[in-house]
């Protein structure tokens, strides 16, 4: 099967190269043609645009930033699913609103091919180490077909949601919640055990070797410990993005999410404060 990827940002880049490592044919596309100029050399084949991908590739991924993006690359003449073959497989990997997902498969089904969520748990270095996890939902054929190219492209895990396309949308956005949620505890703890006059590092050191031995918590209490919010594993910005999401989903199914609007708020000043392309970790620079 000829592969297609489109979005070669700081995640995309490293599960593209997962790909072009177990010698899968692929082409690939990305609005800034900079980016795609590695992969060539790596042996991945650029194209012009997203209807010439689409019209080459029996699977595409695609990866970009938020839905307004995802809707411009999938919808109209120009779009994946106008060009890619009967019984194709579009493969989104963004993280965005389940009703996006809903509208773009019903946009799918319309040029017999299918749209399958597959938002990605993972940042950079989890992919470079293949230790992403893949949440999947939408047609049980298509995604019995595209499992083994997620594991080639640095999957651990690969966790079904069902048939109902929306499901694993909804799954990320849960998820990211408890993540901005962890990340925010931490820096806040990190700064009480600071002003107390006790030393953080070993406070850490006895909380993530006891109740909170969770990667999450080791990996990016680490990262607000040290202080290493640049250059940015995922950007503050697109953190405010998904939370975004999940206060708008949480309202549209009249959810009470009374922490997700304060972390909505909290991230909404440290844009405002110009820590938009730090890592969200930043958040911690807040309490200062």
């Amino acid at each position: 099967m000829k592969l297609g990827f489109i979005g070669l940002g700081n995640l995309g880049t490293p599960i593209a190269e997962n790909l072009l490592e177990k010698n899968h044919s692929l082409h690939v596309y990305n609005r800034t043609a900079s980016k795609a100029q590695p992969l060539a050399n790596k042996g991945a084949v650029v194209c012009m645009s997203v209807k010439e991908l689409a019209g080459m590739c029996d699977i595409v991924f695609s990866i970009v930033s938020d839905d307004a993006a995802l809707n411009h690359i999938t919808q109209g003449e120009e779009g994946i699913a106008a060009n890619l073959k009967t019984g194709g497989i579009h493969v989104s990997i963004s993280t965005i609103l389940p009703a996006t997902a809903k509208h773009l498969s019903a946009i799918h089904k319309q040029y017999n091919n299918h749209y399958i969520a597959c938002p990605v748990m993972g940042r950079p270095e989890a992919a470079r180490a293949k230790k992403l996890n893949f949440l999947v939902s939408g047609n049980a054929s298509a995604i019995a077909i595209i499992k083994p190219f997620l594991h080639d492209a640095g999957a651990a895990g690969v966790w079904e949601f069902g048939e109902n396309v929306e499901a694993a949308n909804v799954a990320k956005l849960c998820s990211n919640f408890l993540i901005v949620s962890a990340i925010e505890s931490m820096a806040e703890a990190m700064n009480l055990t600071k002003k107390s006059g006790t030393d953080p590092q070993q406070w850490f050191n006895m909380i993530t070797q006891t109740l909170f031995s969770a990667p999450i918590y080791i990996n990016y209490g680490n990262i607000i410990l040290k202080e290493a919010f640049q250059p940015a594993g995922f950007a503050l910005r697109l953190g405010l993005k998904d939370v975004n999401l999940v206060v708008e989903q949480a309202s549209e199914t009249n959810a009470q999410m009374p922490i997700g609007k304060l972390m909505q708020q909290r991230l909404q000043e440290c844009v405002a404060d110009g820590l938009g392309e730090h890592d969200w970790t930043a958040v911690a620079l807040a309490l200062k």
